[in-house]
Protein backbone atom coordinates (compact mmCIF):
# COMPACT_ATOMS: atom_id res chain seq x y z
CA UNK A 1 0.00 0.00 0.00
CA UNK A 2 2.92 2.45 1.43
CA UNK A 3 5.19 1.04 -1.65
CA UNK A 4 2.40 2.26 -4.42
CA UNK A 5 1.47 5.34 -3.03
CA UNK A 6 5.09 6.49 -2.73
CA UNK A 7 5.70 5.24 -6.72
CA UNK A 8 2.23 7.45 -7.88
CA UNK A 9 3.40 10.12 -5.32
CA UNK A 10 6.58 10.65 -6.50
CA UNK A 11 5.66 10.58 -10.08
CA UNK A 12 2.79 13.12 -9.87
CA UNK A 13 4.14 15.06 -6.89
CA UNK A 14 7.43 15.35 -9.15
CA UNK A 15 5.75 16.58 -12.31
CA UNK A 16 3.42 19.05 -10.81
CA UNK A 17 5.78 20.69 -8.92
CA UNK A 18 7.46 21.04 -11.78
CA UNK A 19 5.11 22.86 -13.24
CA UNK A 20 4.75 24.93 -10.41
CA UNK A 21 8.05 26.14 -11.21
CA UNK A 22 8.44 26.26 -15.02
CA UNK A 23 5.15 28.50 -15.34
CA UNK A 24 5.68 30.72 -12.22
CA UNK A 25 6.36 33.99 -13.41
CA UNK A 26 9.98 34.56 -15.12
CA UNK A 27 9.65 30.69 -15.42
CA UNK A 28 10.73 28.49 -18.38
CA UNK A 29 6.62 28.70 -19.42
CA UNK A 30 5.85 31.71 -17.79
CA UNK A 31 2.08 31.16 -17.44
CA UNK A 32 0.35 32.61 -13.90
CA UNK A 33 -2.51 32.14 -14.21
CA UNK A 34 -2.15 28.41 -14.99
CA UNK A 35 0.35 28.91 -12.33
CA UNK A 36 -2.00 30.19 -10.05
CA UNK A 37 -4.91 27.63 -10.51
CA UNK A 38 -2.10 24.58 -9.92
CA UNK A 39 -1.32 26.55 -6.47
CA UNK A 40 -4.93 26.75 -5.56
CA UNK A 41 -5.51 23.30 -6.30
CA UNK A 42 -2.24 22.01 -4.22
CA UNK A 43 -3.02 24.41 -1.69
CA UNK A 44 -6.83 22.80 -1.30
CA UNK A 45 -5.16 19.22 -1.59
CA UNK A 46 -2.57 20.18 1.77
CA UNK A 47 -5.48 21.83 3.54
CA UNK A 48 -7.73 18.98 3.72
CA UNK A 49 -7.00 16.34 6.65
CA UNK A 50 -6.47 12.90 5.53
CA UNK A 51 -9.24 11.16 7.33
CA UNK A 52 -12.08 13.63 5.64
CA UNK A 53 -10.26 13.24 2.34
CA UNK A 54 -10.23 9.47 2.73
CA UNK A 55 -14.15 9.55 2.95
CA UNK A 56 -14.57 12.70 0.37
CA UNK A 57 -13.16 10.55 -2.57
CA UNK A 58 -15.23 6.91 -1.65
CA UNK A 59 -17.33 7.83 -4.90
CA UNK A 60 -13.89 8.55 -6.99
CA UNK A 61 -12.30 5.45 -5.10
CA UNK A 62 -14.84 3.10 -6.42
CA UNK A 63 -14.91 3.95 -9.46
CA UNK A 64 -11.30 3.88 -10.15
CA UNK A 65 -10.73 0.55 -8.33
CA UNK A 66 -14.30 -0.97 -8.05
CA UNK A 67 -14.30 -1.03 -4.51
CA UNK A 68 -13.73 1.30 -1.22
CA UNK A 69 -12.34 -1.40 1.10
CA UNK A 70 -8.78 -2.51 1.36
CA UNK A 71 -5.45 -1.82 0.71
CA UNK A 72 -5.91 -1.26 -3.05
CA UNK A 73 -8.65 1.02 -2.09
CA UNK A 74 -6.87 2.29 0.31
CA UNK A 75 -4.03 3.59 -2.51
CA UNK A 76 -6.00 6.05 -4.31
CA UNK A 77 -6.51 8.34 -1.07
CA UNK A 78 -3.24 7.80 -0.13
CA UNK A 79 -1.51 9.44 -3.60
CA UNK A 80 -4.47 11.56 -3.80
CA UNK A 81 -3.60 13.15 -0.36
CA UNK A 82 0.53 13.20 -0.93
CA UNK A 83 0.49 14.06 -4.71
CA UNK A 84 -0.12 17.92 -2.70
CA UNK A 85 2.24 17.43 0.05
CA UNK A 86 5.08 16.00 -2.42
CA UNK A 87 4.63 18.71 -5.07
CA UNK A 88 5.49 21.54 -2.47
CA UNK A 89 8.39 19.93 -1.52
CA UNK A 90 9.31 19.50 -5.51
CA UNK A 91 9.00 22.94 -6.23
CA UNK A 92 10.69 24.73 -2.62
CA UNK A 93 13.58 21.70 -3.93
CA UNK A 94 13.92 23.29 -7.12
CA UNK A 95 13.58 27.16 -6.26
CA UNK A 96 17.05 26.55 -4.64
CA UNK A 97 18.65 25.84 -7.27
CA UNK A 98 21.22 28.61 -8.16
CA UNK A 99 19.67 30.86 -10.36
CA UNK A 100 23.19 31.48 -12.33
CA UNK A 101 23.35 27.86 -12.99
CA UNK A 102 20.03 27.88 -14.59
CA UNK A 103 21.17 31.26 -16.55
CA UNK A 104 24.38 29.73 -17.56
CA UNK A 105 22.79 26.84 -19.22
CA UNK A 106 20.01 29.38 -20.93
CA UNK A 107 23.28 30.88 -22.64
CA UNK A 108 25.16 27.85 -23.57
CA UNK A 109 21.73 27.23 -25.54
CA UNK A 110 20.24 24.32 -23.69
CA UNK A 111 17.06 23.11 -24.36
CA UNK A 112 14.09 23.45 -21.98
CA UNK A 113 14.00 19.49 -21.57
CA UNK A 114 17.66 19.90 -20.90
CA UNK A 115 17.55 22.40 -18.20
CA UNK A 116 15.09 20.67 -16.41
CA UNK A 117 16.83 17.31 -16.54
CA UNK A 118 20.11 18.24 -16.23
CA UNK A 119 20.24 21.33 -14.19
CA UNK A 120 16.79 21.67 -11.72
CA UNK A 121 16.58 18.25 -11.40
CA UNK A 122 19.82 17.46 -11.17
CA UNK A 123 20.91 20.04 -8.86
CA UNK A 124 17.65 19.60 -6.46
CA UNK A 125 18.77 15.57 -6.23
CA UNK A 126 19.35 16.05 -2.24
CA UNK A 127 16.38 18.36 -1.85
CA UNK A 128 14.12 15.92 -3.57
CA UNK A 129 15.20 13.11 -2.21
CA UNK A 130 15.24 14.50 1.71
CA UNK A 131 11.54 15.37 0.56
CA UNK A 132 10.62 11.99 -0.59
CA UNK A 133 11.40 10.80 2.36
CA UNK A 134 9.22 12.84 4.35
CA UNK A 135 6.81 12.29 2.28
CA UNK A 136 6.91 8.71 3.06
CA UNK A 137 6.87 8.68 6.27
CA UNK A 138 3.57 10.69 6.20
CA UNK A 139 2.42 7.50 3.83
CA UNK A 140 2.85 5.80 6.49
CA UNK A 141 0.82 7.98 9.19
CA UNK A 142 -1.91 7.94 6.45
CA UNK A 143 -2.09 4.21 5.77
CA UNK A 144 -2.29 3.58 9.51
CA UNK A 145 -5.64 6.01 9.46
CA UNK A 146 -6.64 4.08 6.35
CA UNK A 147 -7.36 1.19 8.73
CA UNK A 148 -9.90 3.07 10.28
CA UNK A 149 -11.96 2.65 7.53
CA UNK A 150 -11.05 -1.17 6.59
CA UNK A 151 -7.66 -0.31 4.60
CA UNK A 152 -5.58 -2.90 5.41
CA UNK A 153 -1.98 -3.00 7.00
CA UNK A 154 -0.71 -2.18 10.05
CA UNK A 155 -3.49 0.57 11.00
CA UNK A 156 -6.44 -1.96 10.47
CA UNK A 157 -4.86 -4.59 12.21
CA UNK A 158 -4.26 -2.36 15.31
CA UNK A 159 -8.03 -1.13 15.06
CA UNK A 160 -9.27 -4.53 14.88
CA UNK A 161 -7.30 -6.36 17.35
CA UNK A 162 -5.75 -3.93 19.58
CA UNK A 163 -8.36 -1.33 19.80
CA UNK A 164 -11.53 -3.44 19.66
CA UNK A 165 -10.51 -6.60 21.19
CA UNK A 166 -8.68 -5.10 23.58
CA UNK A 167 -5.12 -7.08 22.86
CA UNK A 168 -2.49 -4.77 24.05
CA UNK A 169 0.79 -6.40 23.14
CA UNK A 170 -0.97 -6.95 18.91
CA UNK A 171 -1.12 -2.70 19.95
CA UNK A 172 2.41 -2.60 21.39
CA UNK A 173 3.42 -4.52 18.52
CA UNK A 174 2.21 -2.64 16.03
CA UNK A 175 3.67 0.58 17.76
CA UNK A 176 7.14 -0.72 17.71
CA UNK A 177 6.75 -1.90 13.83
CA UNK A 178 5.87 1.55 12.95
CA UNK A 179 8.86 3.22 14.96
CA UNK A 180 11.07 0.89 13.55
CA UNK A 181 9.47 1.67 9.59
CA UNK A 182 10.09 5.13 9.89
CA UNK A 183 13.94 5.10 11.18
CA UNK A 184 14.70 2.54 8.55
CA UNK A 185 12.84 4.94 6.30
CA UNK A 186 15.08 8.01 7.66
CA UNK A 187 18.01 6.09 7.72
CA UNK A 188 17.93 4.98 4.05
CA UNK A 189 16.92 8.64 2.57
CA UNK A 190 19.62 10.43 5.14
CA UNK A 191 22.37 8.07 3.29
CA UNK A 192 21.16 8.63 -0.04
CA UNK A 193 20.50 12.61 0.30
CA UNK A 194 24.21 12.25 1.89
CA UNK A 195 25.64 10.83 -0.99
CA UNK A 196 23.69 13.26 -3.47
CA UNK A 197 24.80 16.38 -1.93
CA UNK A 198 27.85 18.44 -3.63
CA UNK A 199 28.56 19.41 -0.28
Amino acid sequence: MVGVSTLLTAVGGLLLGILLVLTDRGGLLSAPPVNALLGLIVNVGRSLPFIILLVAVIPFTRAVVGTTIGTTAAIVPLTIGAIPFYARIVETALREVPPDVVSAAVAMGASRRQIIGKVLLREARPGLVAGLTITVIALVGYSAMAGVVGGGGLGDLAIRYGYQRFETDVMIATVVVLIVFVQLIQTLGDVLVRRLSHR
